[in-house]
């Protein structure tokens, strides 16, 4: 190998070991300053812009599991309620946390999803947050200028809601059917979904 092919491969390795130095300074202070959530966030969202990744909606309704409603949360002001608050209303379940970058992607189609159906009095949206300081996530929800009904935990999870993954979302039928548990985000704006829900509230107009 001449003088000039080593001064090249020595130029090569440079460069490479500079833009690995930039690339994993740049992670680094994501980490640190705490925007590798919202920078992940951002790019799992992009992947459900695809509409590729959305709940399996049950093909038939029928003999489904019951639902355990003895699940007890607090609400922003720190009235302690339960799944018993919303029988006899389809109930969208979601459990997040603010540092969890799917819950950030799949939070603007959820919101979406409530706005469409914010005025019918048979749905409940219940968004359970796992942040061990609930302030957090009432400044997630304000900071983004989402109106999401949001609680936290008051006591654990029964075994039916617990999930190792988050988010998990379940719903639930105004008749107290588990009627889906989707582990993982995804895109719940759609019709497909939003009749799917609807559907298990058949008195809601």
């Amino acid at each position: 190998m001449n003088k000039k092919k080593k001064k090249e491969k020595k130029a090569s390795v440079r460069r490479t070991f500079i833009e690995w130095g930039v690339i994993l300074g740049v992670i680094g202070l994501l980490y640190i300053t705490g925007w590798h959530t919202q920078v992940l966030g951002t790019m799992q969202r992009g992947l459900l812009a695809t509409g590729l990744i959305k709940p399996d909606i049950p093909a038939e309704t029928a003999n489904l599991p019951e639902a355990n409603r003895e699940f007890y949360f607090a609400d922003e002001n720190g009235s302690v309620t339960s799944l018993n608050e919303f029988e006899g209303k389809a109930v969208f379940m979601n459990i997040w946390a603010t540092w969890c970058p799917p819950c950030i992607a799949e939070m603007p189609s959820i919101q979406a999803l409530y706005n469409d159906l914010r005025d019918n009095p048979n749905v409940a949206f219940v968004l359970v947050s796992m942040d061990e300081d609930f302030e957090k996530a009432k400044a997630f929800m304000e900071k983004r200028e989402y109106d999401l009904p949001i609680y936290h935990y008051r006591t654990k999870a029964p075994g039916t809601y617990e999930s190792t993954v988050i988010p998990t979302t379940y719903v639930i039928s105004a008749d107290g059917k588990l009627a889906l548990e989707k582990r993982g985000l995804a895109k719940y704006d759609t019709e497909e979904f939003k009749e799917f829900l609807t559907s298990l509230a058949p008195s809601a107009f």
